[in-house]
């Protein structure tokens, strides 16, 4: 047991040798490492292996997702039908599809044609194609949202790691979009350059800057259960918008594996028990 602990403790040691030479690098000029700063953990109604979603925080993630975020990302993967998820009734759902309009067809000439959006249609994406995307956005196509918040994730390192095998922490995709999204707003360090056309983040996962300009601003959505309407309450709500997105089912995921560890340990015991009056029969 000694020999493990001082094993942990001379790669710990190692790891921030390591990362102190990195920081020297960085300001000698060599490669730096992004993100600049990771984000921090934030506490979500749905973390930990019994966490849950916060319905009333969905709906108006989404309400910041339609009327922010949809102007330039998409959500390829999600349908209509799957808001009544977040508590919408079906004639809610059927109201907000309407607001859309797909492309269908062909018809009986030949040709396409657009229609109103039904809760079985997938949300429409803002650009015709990648290229359309990029040549609207200064050259960045924006990416699609659906599996955003499962798709980026900083790597925490040791030890930190360790303990997440233990606390279940899978919530670093979640973590970052809500840094990224109000990490706008600081000053670069000395000696780090930002690119004309894009904005400093030092949340970013592949560089001081990126093109999205800040999204978010005070007052910008209007909240109709009187949640506060600032940045920091849009960026909580639209990321756990996007949890929910990337894994619609993970309340699900969770109840039938908390079933399943009961039966485990019901039935090991179970087995210890059967084993215990086997072998005192033998013995």
């Amino acid at each position: 047991m000694k020999m493990v602990l001082r094993a942990l403790t001379a790669f710990g040691l190692g790891l921030s040798l390591a990362g102190s030479a990195a920081a020297q690098e960085h300001e000698e000029g060599g490669t730096p490492h992004y993100p600049l700063k990771k984000p921090v953990e934030q506490n979500w109604t749905f973390d930990g292996p019994l966490g849950t979603f916060d319905r009333g925080q969905l709906q108006r993630g989404f309400k910041v997702y339609r009327e922010v975020c949809s102007s330039c990302h998409s959500l390829d993967l999600i349908a209509f039908r799957n808001l009544q998820d977040l508590g919408y009734s079906e004639e809610q759902v059927r109201a907000i599809a309407a607001e859309y309009e797909v492309q269908d067809g062909p018809n009986e000439a030949g040709d396409m044609f657009t229609r109103p959006a039904t809760p079985s249609d997938y949300f429409p994406a803002p650009f015709a194609n990648p290229e359309q995307a990029a040549a609207s956005n200064n050259g960045a196509a924006p990416p699609d949202l659906s599996l955003m918040a499962k798709a980026r994730a900083v790597e925490r390192g040791f030890p930190t790691f360790v303990f997440d095998v233990f606390t279940q922490y899978a919530e670093g995709g979640v973590d970052y979009v809500y840094s990224l999204l109000t990490g706008y707003g600081e000053e670069p360090p000395h000696g780090v350059e930002i690119p004309e056309g894009t904005y400093y983040n030092p949340y970013f996962i592949s560089g001081p800057a990126l093109a999205m300009a800040p999204p978010l601003s005070d007052g910008q959505v209007t909240y109709d259960d009187g949640a506060p309407q600032t940045v920091d309450q849009y960026a909580r709500d639209v990321s756990a918008f996007l949890a929910w997105a990337a894994e619609p089912h993970m309340e699900a995921r969770k109840q039938t594996g908390f079933t399943v560890m009961i039966f485990l340990v019901l039935f090991g015991g179970l087995v210890y028990l059967t084993k215990r009056k086997i072998w005192a029969e033998l013995h």
